[in-house]
C-alpha cells in the first residue's frame, strides 16, 4: 500500500476515534455535570493522574473543583466524591443505584468471569447477593457474634506473643483458619508466602497500565502486556489452589451451600467462584487487620503516653492474669477510642472500592449519569478538617466526650457505607480489640536500642501501610 493510500486511511481512523471520543465525553456538556480538568482526546485524564499517590492527587483536585468533580480515564467517565455529605448521599441515600461495580477486564487474567466474580469486585447482580448472604451466614454459623468465635480469636491473640523475628507486624490468621480449615503457625512457609503475595498483590492495583488495559481490553490479548499485570495476585491464587485441593480431601466446601444451589448449573457455587471468594476473604479479612495492627504498634511507639494510658486502663479493668474479652470493651472507653483513632489516622483504604451508577442520580446538586464510575474518597471523610479537631494528627480524644465516654462520630467510615459496606466489619472489630488489648496487656513497645526513631511515613498503594520499622517488645 502506497503512501498516498495510507494518508486517507489514517485520516479516516483519526476522525473515527475523535467521534468516538466526543461521544464518550458528551455527558460533560449536560446540565449540572460535575466540573473537572479538561481531558485529552482518547486518553482523557490518564496522563494527568498520579497513580503512585492517587489520594493526594484527588485532594488537590478537590481544592480546585469542590467536593464533587469529574475525570475521564480513557473513555470511562469518573466522578470523585469527597466529604461526609457527598459520600453518604451517594452510598446511603442513593445506595440502590450506586451498589454496582464498574467492569474491570484486567481481572480476566485471574480467571474471573461472569460466574466467578467473588464478593468484592462482583457486579450488583443476584450472584453477588447469593455469595454475600452465604459469606455472612457462614461466619455466623462459625460463631460470629457468639462466644465460640470470640474464644477462637482470643486464643489466636495469645499466639501473637510470638511472631516473625525482626518483623514489626503480627499476622493474625483467623480468616486463614476459617477458610482453609486449619491454623497456620507463624513460621509456616506456605502461610508466609501467602501473606507476602497478598500484600504484594494489593500494591499492584492502581497504575497507568491497569487503567489502559481496562479502558482498551482488547490489549489483554497481547501476552507481553497481560503478563505484566497482577503477577503477585496470580501467584497468590496458585498457592491458594494448592491449599484448597488439600482441604477438599477432608471436607466438602459445598456442604454448606443452600439446597437450591445444588444441581443448578447456573448457580454461583462453582469451583471458579470458590477460589475467588476465598481470596477475597483472605485479602480483606487478614491483610487489612495485619496492616491496622502495624499502624497501632507504630503509634504506640511514637506516643508512649497513650501507650501507658491504655495499659493503665487494661490493668484497672482486666488485670494481668485474665484474658481480654469483648465484654470488657464497654468499660474501656480510652482503649476503644485509641483503636478507632488508629483506624482513622492509618486510613488504610483511602479510596474504597470503585462503585458505578445503575441509573441517573443526583449528588450535592450535580447530575451523575447512568454507567458512571464513582470513587468515594474515604480519606476526605476520615481527615475532614470540618469534622475532626486535629485531622492530620494522632489524637484519641476525637472519640471521647468531655466526660471521657467513648463516642463515634458519623464521619468514621473506614468500612465504607451502604449496600457494599465491608461484610467482615463485625469480625474485624472483634479482632482489633482483642489483638490490640492482648498485646498491650503483655508487652510494652519501644524503639530498639541504637535504632532511629520511626516516623508517620507510609507506603501508598491500594492499601496504605506504614513504612518498615523495627520495634522492641518488652514483657510487662
Amino acid at each position: 500500500m502506497g503512501l498516498d493510500a495510507l494518508v486517507p486511511l489514517a485520516l479516516t481512523v483519526a476522525i473515527f476515534l475523535l467521534l468516538v471520543d466526543l461521544m464518550h465525553r458528551r455527558q460533560r456538556w449536560t446540565a449540572r455535570y460535575p466540573p473537572g480538568p479538561l481531558p485529552l482526546p482518547g486518553l482523557g485524564n490518564l496522563l494527568h493522574v498520579d497513580f503512585q499517590n492517587i489520594s493526594y492527587y484527588f485532594n488537590q483536585l478537590r481544592h480546585r473543583f469542590g467536593d464533587v468533580f469529574s475525570l475521564q480515564l480513557g473513555w470511562t467517565p469518573v466522578v470523585v466524591l469527597n466529604g461526609l455529605a457527598a459520600v453518604r448521599e451517594a452510598l446511603v441515600t442513593c445506595g440502590e443505584d450506586t451498589a454496582d461495580r464498574p467492569p474491570a477486564p484486567i481481572y480476566q487474567v485471574l480467571g474471573m468471569g461472569p460466574r466467578s466474580q467473588g464478593v468484592f469486585l462482583a457486579r450488583y447482580v443476584p450472584a453477588w447477593r447469593e455469595q454475600r448472604r452465604f459469606c455472612v451466614s457462614t461466619l455466623r454459623n462459625l460463631g460470629l457474634g457468639k462466644k465460640s468465635l470470640e474464644q477462637w480469636v482470643t486464643e489466636e491473640a495469645a499466639c501473637l506473643s510470638v511472631w516473625r523475628t525482626g518483623k514489626a507486624t503480627p499476622d493474625p490468621n483467623v480468616i486463614a483458619s476459617l477458610t482453609c480449615g486449619r491454623r497456620f503457625e507463624y513460621d509456616d512457609p506456605r502461610f508466609l508466602r501467602l501473606l507476602d503475595l497478598a500484600q504484594e498483590g494489593l500494591k499492584e492495583e492502581p497504575g497507568f497500565l491497569s487503567e489502559v488495559l481496562n479502558a482498551v481490553p482488547v490489549l489483554l490479548h497481547i501476552p507481553a502486556l497481560a503478563g505484566k499485570v497482577l503477577r503477585s495476585q496470580k501467584a497468590f491464587l496458585t498457592q491458594l489452589d494448592e491449599l484448597l485441593t488439600q482441604h477438599r480431601m477432608t471436607w466438602d466446601p459445598y456442604s454448606l451451600r443452600p439446597a437450591q444451589a445444588k444441581g443448578n448449573p447456573e448457580s454461583s457455587f462453582n469451583d471458579e467462584n470458590l477460589r475467588i471468594v476465598v481470596a477475597d476473604l483472605f485479602f480483606a479479612g487478614m491483610v487489612t487487620t495485619s496492616i491496622t495492627l502495624a499502624w497501632g504498634l507504630l503509634l504506640m511507639i511514637l506516643h508512649p503516653d497513650v501507650q501507658r494510658h491504655v495499659q493503665q486502663e487494661i490493668d484497672d479493668v482486666i488485670g494481668q492474669v485474665w484474658q481480654p474479652e469483648m465484654g470488657d470493651q464497654a468499660r474501656m472507653p480510652y482503649t476503644t477510642a485509641v483503636i478507632h483513632e488508629v483506624q482513622r489516622f492509618g486510613d488504610i483504604v483511602p479510596l474504597n472500592m470503585p462503585h458505578m451508577t445503575s441509573r441517573d442520580i443526583e449528588v450535592q446538586g450535580f447530575r451523575i449519569p447512568n454507567g458512571t464510575t464513582l470513587f468515594t474518597n474515604l480519606s476526605s471523610v476520615l481527615k475532614d478538617e470540618a469534622v475532626w479537631e486535629k485531622p492530620f494528627r494522632f489524637h484519641p480524644e476525637h472519640f471521647l466526650d468531655v466526660q471521657g465516654h467513648f463516642v463515634k462520630p458519623e464521619a468514621f467510615l473506614p468500612f465504607s457505607a451502604g449496600r457494599r459496606t465491608c461484610l467482615g466489619e463485625p469480625l474485624a472489630r472483634m479482632e482489633l480489640f482483642l489483638f490490640f488489648t492482648c498485646l498491650l496487656q503483655r508487652f510494652s513497645f519501644s524503639v530498639p536500642a541504637g535504632q532511629p526513631q520511626p516516623s508517620h511515613s507510609h507506603v501508598v498503594g491500594f492499601l496504605v501501610t506504614p513504612s518498615p520499622y523495627e520495634l522492641c517488645a518488652v514483657p510487662r
